[in-house]
Protein backbone atom coordinates (compact mmCIF):
# COMPACT_ATOMS: atom_id res chain seq x y z
CA UNK A 1 0.00 0.00 0.00
CA UNK A 2 1.20 3.30 -0.83
CA UNK A 3 2.49 5.08 2.27
CA UNK A 4 0.23 8.48 3.21
CA UNK A 5 1.85 11.52 1.89
CA UNK A 6 1.30 13.61 5.52
CA UNK A 7 2.36 10.93 7.25
CA UNK A 8 5.39 10.72 5.12
CA UNK A 9 6.54 14.08 5.84
CA UNK A 10 6.15 13.57 9.38
CA UNK A 11 8.46 10.50 9.52
CA UNK A 12 11.01 12.07 7.23
CA UNK A 13 10.97 15.10 10.25
CA UNK A 14 11.24 12.65 12.69
CA UNK A 15 14.43 11.49 11.15
CA UNK A 16 16.15 14.81 10.85
CA UNK A 17 15.39 14.96 14.46
CA UNK A 18 16.86 11.89 15.64
CA UNK A 19 20.34 11.39 16.99
CA UNK A 20 21.19 9.69 13.27
CA UNK A 21 19.30 12.94 11.38
CA UNK A 22 20.78 16.34 10.77
CA UNK A 23 22.98 18.40 12.89
CA UNK A 24 21.10 21.38 11.95
CA UNK A 25 17.73 20.21 12.44
CA UNK A 26 18.31 19.22 16.00
CA UNK A 27 19.43 22.48 16.75
CA UNK A 28 16.55 24.22 15.86
CA UNK A 29 13.95 25.71 18.92
CA UNK A 30 10.92 27.33 18.37
CA UNK A 31 12.50 30.55 18.42
CA UNK A 32 15.19 29.63 15.86
CA UNK A 33 12.74 28.78 13.58
CA UNK A 34 10.34 31.99 13.70
CA UNK A 35 12.31 33.75 10.84
CA UNK A 36 11.94 30.88 8.72
CA UNK A 37 8.00 30.81 9.25
CA UNK A 38 7.82 34.34 8.44
CA UNK A 39 9.57 34.03 5.80
CA UNK A 40 8.07 31.23 3.92
CA UNK A 41 4.32 33.10 5.12
CA UNK A 42 5.48 35.98 2.67
CA UNK A 43 6.67 33.75 -0.33
CA UNK A 44 2.78 32.00 -0.01
CA UNK A 45 1.34 35.51 -0.21
CA UNK A 46 3.49 36.69 -2.94
CA UNK A 47 2.70 33.33 -4.96
CA UNK A 48 -0.60 33.95 -4.15
CA UNK A 49 -0.39 37.84 -5.40
CA UNK A 50 1.12 36.62 -8.92
CA UNK A 51 -1.45 33.98 -9.71
CA UNK A 52 1.30 31.55 -9.52
CA UNK A 53 0.28 27.89 -8.87
CA UNK A 54 3.13 25.94 -9.52
CA UNK A 55 4.91 28.22 -6.96
CA UNK A 56 1.94 28.59 -4.99
CA UNK A 57 2.11 24.84 -4.39
CA UNK A 58 5.73 24.75 -3.78
CA UNK A 59 5.95 27.17 -0.91
CA UNK A 60 2.78 25.95 0.84
CA UNK A 61 4.47 22.33 0.89
CA UNK A 62 7.56 24.84 2.64
CA UNK A 63 4.61 26.47 5.30
CA UNK A 64 3.62 23.22 6.16
CA UNK A 65 7.47 21.95 6.65
CA UNK A 66 7.35 25.06 9.52
CA UNK A 67 4.26 23.65 10.53
CA UNK A 68 5.83 19.96 10.74
CA UNK A 69 8.94 21.12 11.58
CA UNK A 70 7.13 23.15 15.23
CA UNK A 71 5.05 20.04 15.79
CA UNK A 72 8.14 17.69 15.95
CA UNK A 73 10.45 19.67 18.52
CA UNK A 74 7.41 19.65 20.75
CA UNK A 75 6.77 16.36 20.40
CA UNK A 76 10.39 15.95 21.03
CA UNK A 77 9.62 17.76 24.45
CA UNK A 78 6.95 15.73 25.58
CA UNK A 79 4.64 18.84 24.93
CA UNK A 80 2.20 18.01 22.23
CA UNK A 81 2.40 16.06 18.74
CA UNK A 82 1.30 17.19 14.93
CA UNK A 83 -1.58 14.89 15.75
CA UNK A 84 -2.61 17.18 18.57
CA UNK A 85 -2.68 19.65 16.87
CA UNK A 86 -5.04 18.84 13.82
CA UNK A 87 -7.53 16.99 16.06
CA UNK A 88 -7.38 20.30 17.97
CA UNK A 89 -8.51 22.64 14.70
CA UNK A 90 -11.05 19.96 13.36
CA UNK A 91 -12.73 19.76 17.07
CA UNK A 92 -12.35 23.85 16.56
CA UNK A 93 -13.77 23.91 13.07
CA UNK A 94 -16.46 21.46 14.46
CA UNK A 95 -17.30 23.33 17.33
CA UNK A 96 -17.73 26.56 15.66
CA UNK A 97 -19.67 25.54 12.11
CA UNK A 98 -23.04 24.44 14.47
CA UNK A 99 -25.04 25.08 11.01
CA UNK A 100 -22.59 22.68 9.33
CA UNK A 101 -21.95 20.43 11.44
CA UNK A 102 -25.34 21.15 14.17
CA UNK A 103 -28.61 22.45 14.46
CA UNK A 104 -27.47 26.04 14.29
CA UNK A 105 -29.42 27.87 11.54
CA UNK A 106 -26.99 31.03 9.76
CA UNK A 107 -28.02 32.02 6.05
CA UNK A 108 -25.01 34.68 5.56
CA UNK A 109 -21.54 35.18 6.19
CA UNK A 110 -22.44 37.91 8.40
CA UNK A 111 -24.37 36.20 10.47
CA UNK A 112 -21.70 33.32 10.48
CA UNK A 113 -19.01 36.15 11.50
CA UNK A 114 -21.07 37.45 14.68
CA UNK A 115 -22.08 33.75 15.58
CA UNK A 116 -18.41 33.00 15.57
CA UNK A 117 -17.21 35.90 18.01
CA UNK A 118 -20.16 35.06 20.46
CA UNK A 119 -18.93 30.66 20.34
CA UNK A 120 -15.12 32.62 20.74
CA UNK A 121 -16.28 34.48 24.29
CA UNK A 122 -18.26 31.04 25.30
CA UNK A 123 -14.57 29.83 24.63
CA UNK A 124 -13.55 32.28 27.54
CA UNK A 125 -12.55 35.46 25.17
CA UNK A 126 -13.11 38.91 26.92
CA UNK A 127 -12.76 41.02 24.09
CA UNK A 128 -13.56 41.05 20.21
CA UNK A 129 -10.42 41.94 19.69
CA UNK A 130 -8.33 39.64 22.11
CA UNK A 131 -5.86 37.28 20.09
CA UNK A 132 -5.25 39.16 17.20
CA UNK A 133 -0.98 39.23 17.50
CA UNK A 134 0.74 42.84 18.16
CA UNK A 135 3.26 41.82 15.75
CA UNK A 136 0.93 41.73 12.56
CA UNK A 137 2.19 43.93 10.04
CA UNK A 138 0.60 47.99 11.53
CA UNK A 139 -1.70 47.82 8.55
CA UNK A 140 -2.89 44.26 8.77
CA UNK A 141 -3.46 44.45 12.47
CA UNK A 142 -5.16 47.62 11.68
CA UNK A 143 -7.72 46.21 9.68
CA UNK A 144 -8.38 42.85 11.64
CA UNK A 145 -8.90 45.34 15.17
CA UNK A 146 -11.75 47.23 12.93
CA UNK A 147 -12.77 43.66 11.32
CA UNK A 148 -13.41 42.49 14.89
CA UNK A 149 -14.71 45.50 15.99
CA UNK A 150 -17.31 46.05 13.51
CA UNK A 151 -18.59 42.27 14.16
CA UNK A 152 -20.35 43.54 17.42
CA UNK A 153 -21.54 46.16 15.38
CA UNK A 154 -19.13 49.30 16.21
CA UNK A 155 -18.86 50.17 12.58
CA UNK A 156 -19.46 53.00 10.13
CA UNK A 157 -22.77 52.50 8.40
CA UNK A 158 -21.52 54.18 4.88
CA UNK A 159 -18.21 54.92 3.67
CA UNK A 160 -19.30 58.41 3.30
CA UNK A 161 -19.20 58.80 6.82
CA UNK A 162 -15.47 56.75 6.67
CA UNK A 163 -14.45 59.30 4.23
CA UNK A 164 -15.66 62.15 6.10
CA UNK A 165 -13.46 60.53 8.79
CA UNK A 166 -10.04 60.72 6.67
CA UNK A 167 -10.40 64.20 5.45
CA UNK A 168 -11.21 65.21 9.11
CA UNK A 169 -8.23 63.12 10.12
CA UNK A 170 -5.84 64.91 7.59
CA UNK A 171 -7.24 68.50 8.62
CA UNK A 172 -5.81 67.34 12.27
CA UNK A 173 -2.41 66.40 10.73
CA UNK A 174 -2.39 69.86 8.78
CA UNK A 175 -2.80 71.57 12.03
CA UNK A 176 -0.58 70.06 13.69
CA UNK A 177 1.95 70.40 11.44
CA UNK A 178 1.54 74.15 11.43
CA UNK A 179 1.83 74.01 15.22
CA UNK A 180 5.01 72.13 13.95
CA UNK A 181 4.29 70.07 17.53
CA UNK A 182 6.30 66.56 16.47
CA UNK A 183 4.63 64.27 19.20
CA UNK A 184 1.02 65.83 18.07
CA UNK A 185 2.20 65.18 14.01
CA UNK A 186 3.00 61.45 14.85
CA UNK A 187 -0.50 60.62 16.42
CA UNK A 188 -2.39 62.84 13.92
CA UNK A 189 -0.79 60.71 11.01
CA UNK A 190 -1.17 57.43 12.79
CA UNK A 191 -4.94 58.27 13.21
CA UNK A 192 -5.04 59.52 9.13
CA UNK A 193 -3.24 55.82 8.49
CA UNK A 194 -6.11 54.49 11.24
CA UNK A 195 -8.89 55.91 8.96
CA UNK A 196 -7.60 55.24 5.42
CA UNK A 197 -7.35 51.23 6.48
CA UNK A 198 -11.39 51.56 7.66
CA UNK A 199 -11.71 53.16 4.36
CA UNK A 200 -9.64 50.26 2.50
CA UNK A 201 -12.07 47.91 4.49
CA UNK A 202 -15.21 49.73 3.13
CA UNK A 203 -13.58 49.38 -0.22
CA UNK A 204 -13.14 45.73 -0.05
CA UNK A 205 -9.22 46.31 0.04
CA UNK A 206 -6.58 44.67 1.60
CA UNK A 207 -4.50 48.35 2.25
CA UNK A 208 -1.45 45.93 3.00
CA UNK A 209 -1.75 44.61 -0.33
CA UNK A 210 -2.71 47.76 -2.21
CA UNK A 211 0.27 49.61 -0.41
CA UNK A 212 2.85 46.21 -1.15
CA UNK A 213 1.64 47.44 -5.11
CA UNK A 214 2.40 50.65 -4.82
CA UNK A 215 5.73 50.22 -3.36
CA UNK A 216 6.57 47.50 -5.98
CA UNK A 217 4.86 49.91 -8.75
CA UNK A 218 7.41 52.94 -6.85
CA UNK A 219 10.39 50.52 -7.11
CA UNK A 220 9.63 49.44 -10.49
CA UNK A 221 9.29 53.23 -12.13
CA UNK A 222 12.28 54.46 -10.06
CA UNK A 223 14.76 51.44 -11.60
CA UNK A 224 13.62 52.64 -14.98
CA UNK A 225 14.53 56.32 -14.12
CA UNK A 226 17.95 55.08 -12.76
CA UNK A 227 18.09 52.89 -15.98
CA UNK A 228 17.00 55.77 -18.59
CA UNK A 229 19.60 58.72 -16.72
CA UNK A 230 22.45 55.87 -17.33
CA UNK A 231 21.29 55.76 -20.89
CA UNK A 232 20.91 59.45 -21.44
CA UNK A 233 24.82 59.59 -19.49
CA UNK A 234 23.05 61.42 -16.94
CA UNK A 235 23.88 61.11 -12.83
CA UNK A 236 21.11 61.77 -10.78
CA UNK A 237 22.68 62.77 -8.05
CA UNK A 238 23.28 65.83 -9.94
CA UNK A 239 20.03 66.40 -11.94
CA UNK A 240 17.49 69.04 -10.40
CA UNK A 241 14.27 67.48 -9.68
CA UNK A 242 12.72 68.46 -13.12
CA UNK A 243 14.70 66.84 -15.17
CA UNK A 244 14.14 63.97 -13.02
CA UNK A 245 10.57 64.20 -12.93
CA UNK A 246 10.64 64.75 -16.74
CA UNK A 247 12.50 61.11 -17.44
CA UNK A 248 9.56 60.00 -14.35
CA UNK A 249 6.84 60.87 -16.60
CA UNK A 250 8.76 59.05 -19.46
CA UNK A 251 8.33 55.71 -17.61
CA UNK A 252 4.70 56.28 -16.97
CA UNK A 253 3.83 57.46 -20.45
CA UNK A 254 5.90 54.77 -21.71
CA UNK A 255 3.97 52.18 -19.23
CA UNK A 256 0.36 53.10 -20.66
CA UNK A 257 1.48 52.79 -24.07
CA UNK A 258 2.02 48.85 -23.43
Amino acid sequence: MKQDPFQQLTEIMATLRSPQGCPWDREQTHETLRPYLLEETYEVLEAIDNNDHPHLKEELGDLLLQIVFHAQIAGDENRFTIDDVILGISEKLIRRHPHVFGDAVIRTAEEQTAHWEQIKKKEGKRSAIDGIPAELPSLTRARRIQEKAASTGFDWTAIGEVYSKVKEEREELEEAMRQNDPARIEEEFGDLLFALVNLARFLALDPEAALRKAVDKFSDRFSKVEKKAREHGRDMHTMDLAALDAIWEEVKTGEVRK
